[in-house]
């Protein structure tokens, strides 16, 4: 622990968790999309074990430098373009991600709203199934920024731990905003839209700066919130559709 007496070691710290919570973003904005599909009792904790899992995989994969540098090394060649394990990954994730956000666009907005009534919850292990799959890809990236960043591994796991404490706790303000707020769901999704998009041509090897995209999230959401506070009293939002209703006595 010798790092915590030098004044760069401490800025690098800052740095790399900063990072960390803007590379979190989006991890947040997926964990806050399917969480919202059980339960109220279920949410949080949804939310909690989806953003424990993130920093378990990417721990994990700090301590697994060796492993992640092998990722590099080319497995396959598609259409004169050398593929590694780490493009696999990115490019899998990224359809995942397009196919997800495109479903679940789908089922808020088209069809007639029929609605299923249901005694129990879609399965909380599917949803976290499908968080952890993402958690991957999500870490890898966060790995990589912070193994470019700094050379101490425990520098890089205090970022990862702090950036993730911070996403708990404002985790569940991000999610009950995005519900409330159909507009906000619905650029939430082209977000991930946005993000699915940039891992396929990063596997691909056509590397999209991250300040663009996040730059663009960004400066979306700021006129959204321009658009909300001046329409806050004119009209009722519309309602997304909901594929299933709890029944009166579920929680």
């Amino acid at each position: 622990m010798h790092w915590m007496s030098s004044p760069e070691a401490w800025i690098a710290l800052a740095t790399l968790t900063g990072l960390e919570l803007v590379l979190g973003v989006d991890n947040i904005v997926f964990i806050s999309i399917l969480s919202s599909r059980l339960r109220g009792a279920d949410r949080q904790r949804a939310r909690i074990v989806g953003l424990i899992a993130a920093m378990g995989m990417r721990i994990v994969l700090l301590l697994s430098l060796a492993w992640i540098v092998r990722l590099t090394a080319p497995l396959i060649t598609l259409f004169s373009h050398p593929i590694s394990g780490r493009d696999l990954i990115l490019i899998v994730g990224g359809l995942f991600l397009l196919a997800k956000s495109t479903f679940e666009i789908h089922h808020k907005l088209e069809g007639h709203g029929e609605v299923r009534r249901v005694a129990a919850a879609p399965s909380f292990a599917s949803v976290i199934l499908q968080i952890m799959v993402l958690d991957v890809v999500f870490s890898l990236d966060s790995v990589i920024t912070a193994v470019g960043m700094v050379s101490e591994i425990a520098i890089m796991v205090t970022a990862v731990v702090l950036s993730v404490g911070f996403m708990m706790v404002f985790a569940r303000r991000i999610s009950d905003f995005v519900e409330e707020h159909p507009t906000v769901k619905m650029l939430a999704l082209s977000f991930l839209l946005l993000i699915g998009m940039t891992l396929v041509a990063d596997g691909l090897g056509h590397h999209v700066p991250k300040g663009y995209v996040y730059f663009a999230m960004g400066f979306s959401m700021f006129v959204e919130m321009l658009n909300l506070r001046l329409r806050r009293e004119k009209a009722e939002p519309v309602h997304l559709h909901q594929t299933y209703v709890w029944d009166p006595g579920e929680k």
